[in-house]
């Protein structure tokens, strides 16, 4: 079995925050010490925190296990290959957003673009991963799955 690992970099997600976190810490800077100052500077900390914890979504694969995290780990999922029942390609919806997301599919992880993998679960439940490259994704899912049968 081919190890495979990627990473993809949310570069909107990225975008996003950081013009947001650029915004607040321009109020933090002209704003007078005030409550409002105060304010600012707690959604600029949460900014900046989210983008630490969210700039990139990472896909491992070995023999047993499917771990998905994002950034530096701190959230993540791990997935035994004997747990999972089948894997596809699907498209997203654009109103599912980035991050961690409850859909109607089941919780999505996300860092950019609508391409994704569902996991179906014995279980009946369903994991979406977003990826930017499904093909491959599938593909080294499927030789796993495979290869437990």
């Amino acid at each position: 079995m081919q190890p495979y690992k990627h990473r993809q970099i949310g570069t909107m997600m990225l975008c996003a925050l950081g013009c947001a976190a650029a915004v607040a810490a321009t109020m933090v800077a002209v704003i007078s010490p005030s409550p409002g100052r105060i304010v600012v500077g707690l959604v600029l900390v949460t900014l900046l925190l989210c983008i630490f914890i969210f700039w990139s979504l990472t896909v491992e694969i070995t023999s047993e296990y499917l771990t998905v995290w994002f950034g530096p780990g701190v959230i993540r999922k791990v997935f035994r290959f004997e747990d999972i029942r089948d894997a596809r390609i699907v498209k997203n919806k654009w109103y599912y957003g980035w991050g961690i997301r409850l859909t109607p599919h089941g919780l999505l992880f996300n860092v950019s673009g609508l391409d994704a993998i569902e996991l179906e679960l014995k279980n009946n439940r369903k994991f979406r991963i977003g990826t930017d490259e499904p093909q491959k994704l599938l593909t080294a899912i499927q030789n796993v799955l495979r290869d437990d049968s």
